[in-house]
């Protein structure tokens, strides 16, 4: 079932694929809203999913970055290495603990960070490295872990647009000693908002523990660290449930709609697609491609407002941390800037259809010059 009303192609939906009402209204009636046994099989069912030896359900994809930060004791005078170009989540929660987000440029191929971008940015100070697999690649994560263990830096993966992506066979999340993961209405499985927390580390998963609910551990009301309410409700965990017993289904569904666009795409003089490397088996949560100016000199966002009034919805690529001096400071980021002025992401949720895709490809195949 989807949400679609009109012949609008949004950019995104959310997709609902079997028994999320059910379990959901079963939430509701227990009386358990809040914390309960959906909150538990979902950590459970993901842990079995991603083969992960610890899992923690949090508010959101946000939350689940600053336990992972909280857990390694980022703070005050430590510094956090971060793309330029990505959602700015791992940024803002650097700044969030009082570090210092620095940022990487990016592969232009791949538009992901990578150990030759962030080696020459490590210095004493530097606490730990977080890649982002942006729209569900995934970053060349042996370099950066084998850079992380030279340098005694830990890598936290941001894990949040890739779920189900893998690399050198193994789920993104689960490779660095910290993953995190966004449950959002857009994402690949979704309870609304929401995320989670892998770690192959005891010790983290018990601190994340410890502040996602208010520092409390064995004695109510009686709080060990200055902690959060990051939990997840058990009426979001139970439609989170539901989706996973899709899973199988909803990565097939967003393999069938990679292939079509790059069927259809590869063949658009004047479009680029992001590089997959051999090593990753993605799972696209989003479909992004480069316009070329000598093919489409108008620009990245006349092709947009192009796009929405043929009746397709569509959105830029992130903005660069060199677009936001009064958060960041001033930034030197040539990829980053040069790629976030020209990425265009097209439509991409699992419920398209053959015919969605080849109109929205007629659509900018159509406005090239």
């Amino acid at each position: 079932m989807t949400v679609q009303t009109n012949n609008m192609i949004p950019w995104a939906e959310p997709t609902l694929w079997g028994r999320e009402e059910e379990y959901a209204v079963d939430a509701l009636r227990s009386t358990w809203i809040s914390g309960g046994i959906y909150v538990d099989r979902l950590e459970r069912d993901f842990a079995r999913y991603a083969d992960a030896r610890q899992v923690l359900a949090v508010a959101n994809g946000t939350a689940a970055l600053h336990l992972a930060y909280l857990a390694a004791d980022i703070g005050v005078g430590d510094e956090v290495i971060v793309p330029g170009f990505a959602f700015m989540a791992a940024a803002n929660m650097a700044r969030m603990v009082g570090a210092t987000p620095v940022f990487a440029d990016i592969d232009p191929a791949t538009w992901c960070i990578s150990a030759e971008t962030v080696a020459p940015l490590i210095t004493s100070r530097t606490k730990a490295i977080v890649p982002v697999h942006t729209y569900g690649n995934v970053c060349a994560l042996e370099p950066l872990l084998a850079l992380g263990a030279e340098h005694g830096v830990l890598v936290i993966e941001d894990a949040a647009e890739s779920i189900g992506s893998k690399y050198r066979g193994r789920m993104s999340g689960t490779i660095a000693p910290i993953g995190t993961y966004s449950f959002h209405a857009t994402k690949t499985i979704t309870t609304g908002e929401g995320g989670a927390v892998t770690t192959s580390n005891d010790a983290f998963a018990a601190r994340m523990r410890l502040y996602r609910s208010h520092g409390m551990a064995q004695t109510r009301y009686l709080h060990e660290v200055a902690g959060h309410n990051f939990r997840l409700t058990n009426l979001q965990a139970a439609i989170g449930c539901a989706q996973l017993e899709q899973i199988d289904r909803i990565v097939a569904k967003r393999a069938e709609v990679w292939s079509r666009y790059r069927a259809r795409l590869l063949a658009l003089p004047g479009v680029e697609m992001q590089v997959i490397e051999t090593d990753v088996d993605p799972v696209m949560w989003a479909v992004g491609v480069r316009l070329n100016y000598a093919h489409f000199p108008q620009g990245r966002d006349a092709v947009m407002n192009l796009m929405m009034a043929s009746g397709i919805e569509t959105r830029p690529g992130f903005y660069p941390a060199s677009a936001m001096p009064h958060l960041y400071g001033p930034q030197l980021l040539p990829i980053s800037d040069a790629l976030a002025a020209s990425i265009l992401v097209l439509p991409s949720s699992p419920s398209l259809e053959v015919a969605h895709i080849d109109r929205i490809c007629d659509a900018l195949a159509s406005f090239a010059r």
